[in-house]
């Protein structure tokens, strides 16, 4: 392909953000004793609890790529930091839910918020039509990634 494509452009710069917010996040598991498979679990269950999806640990090991082994220690380790709690489903007394603790939040926000400030601030920057354009262009690009990942593209 033409280096001097747009949409090959586009790709450069996707992939050195990705490159950028990876060693944020090896950083931000390296100050706090995380292995980052660990920071991936728990953007896994705070993406999770916005979209009001109960988060179990077979859901959590399906989006970790893990079997329940590694699902398992990747919660105990959590649960022991005291990041995340295993809890009983009120409706289902059977099935084990996992709620990130306020902590770990406040935590990730003192840490990532400077970062997700100047994102706003730069999404900001862009009128109306311009941040649809933006969210539709993301939302379309995380579609063929996911798609891509699981194998159907």
């Amino acid at each position: 392909m033409n280096e001097r494509d747009p949409g090959m452009r586009v790709v450069h710069l996707l992939r050195a953000i990705t490159v950028e917010l990876d060693r944020i996040g090896e950083r931000f598991a390296a100050r706090h004793a995380l292995h980052p498979t660990d920071v991936r679990a728990l953007i896994c269950l705070l993406d999770a609890a916005r979209a009001g999806t109960p988060a179990t640990p077979g859901m959590l090991g399906a989006q970790l790529g893990l079997n329940s082994a590694g699902t398992t220690a990747v919660v105990d380790r959590l649960e022991r930091l005291g990041h995340v709690r295993r809890e009983r489903d009120t409706r289902d007394r059977r099935r084990v839910l996992l709620t990130v603790d306020e902590s770990a939040v406040e935590l990730g926000w003192d840490f990532f918020g400077p970062l997700i400030q100047e994102i706003v601030a730069v999404m900001g920057r862009f009128d109306a039509a311009g941040q649809a354009t933006v969210e539709r262009f993301l939302g379309e690009v995380h579609e063929a990634v996911t798609r891509r990942r699981a194998g159907d593209g």
